[in-house]
């Protein structure tokens, strides 16, 4: 019986870290996507529409890096 319920308890170990792994990668995906959703749509952006929101081109990468990764 002992060894019964320690053999379960691994397997419950090794599903919490499948569990926790699979979750850490859905995470990892949405904030990719969310990167590259903010980056796509500042860049679908005129230069002007940019300049009245007090951002050049050149720091759009950043700003969606910092939308996603920072948030």
């Amino acid at each position: 019986m002992a060894f019964a319920s320690a053999s379960h308890s691994y397997h419950a170990g090794l599903n919490d870290r499948i569990h926790a792994f699979l979750k850490e990668a859905s995470a990892r995906l949405a904030r990719r996507r969310l990167y590259k959703r903010t980056l796509n749509e500042l860049s679908d952006l005129t230069n002007h529409e940019l300049a009245d929101l007090g951002l050049c081109r050149a720091n759009l990468r950043s700003i969606a890096y910092e939308a996603a990764y920072k948030a």
